[in-house]
């Protein structure tokens, strides 16, 4: 069997604005804790990471040291196999491993993901529905973040596990304009 050249696919038009004006600047974080920057994604006041609307997920609940993310997988986050792509689960449980971290951080801190390692457990489709990405720290002190997360669904099954150690790092100070 021969392969014929495919025409390439035409630009899909965006699900929502392409610009990053929407998005904080990390001067605009130092202003408030982790806590206030990850409720306020949860409760709508400060825009959704654009990551996690691409993994059809919303953030549905923020406290120190915890964050729940629900996202439901589509067709467009399938592997050539038929099942949700390994990727997916590994944005999903990151997002939630260090925004958890992020809640525990005081005014003026921040901080980027070091490592993280996921163990996918059960394979999931367009008819699993909702998952939730629960994630929940372990250590947050003056230079690193260790959290652990999962995922499961609304019978509490568990479709994959992670860890992550972040650095913490001081955010710049937003100047005061007169």
């Amino acid at each position: 069997m021969s392969e014929s050249p495919q025409e390439p696919p035409e630009a899909a038009t965006p699900l929502w604005p392409q610009s990053t004006a929407d998005l904080l600047t990390a001067a605009d974080l130092g202003t408030m804790s982790g806590l206030d920057f990850i409720a306020g994604i949860a409760a709508g006041r400060l825009p959704s990471p654009p990551i996690i609307r691409l993994m059809n997920g919303r953030f549905v609940e923020a406290s120190h040291g915890r964050v729940v993310i629900e996202a439901t997988p589509t067709f467009e986050h399938y592997n050539p196999i038929g099942s949700v792509h390994g990727g997916w689960y590994g944005t999903l449980l990151d997002s939630a491993l260090a925004c958890s971290v992020q809640t525990a951080l005081p005014k003026g801190r921040g901080y980027t993901t070091l490592e993280f390692k996921v163990n996918v457990l059960r394979a999931a489709t367009v008819e699993t529905g909702p998952l939730r990405a629960i994630g929940e720290i372990d250590h947050v002190g003056r230079r690193t973040g260790v959290s652990h997360a999962w995922i499961e669904d609304a019978a509490g099954k568990v479709y994959a596990t992670g860890t992550t150690t972040c650095l913490v790092l001081e955010l710049p100070v937003k100047e005061a304009h007169p």
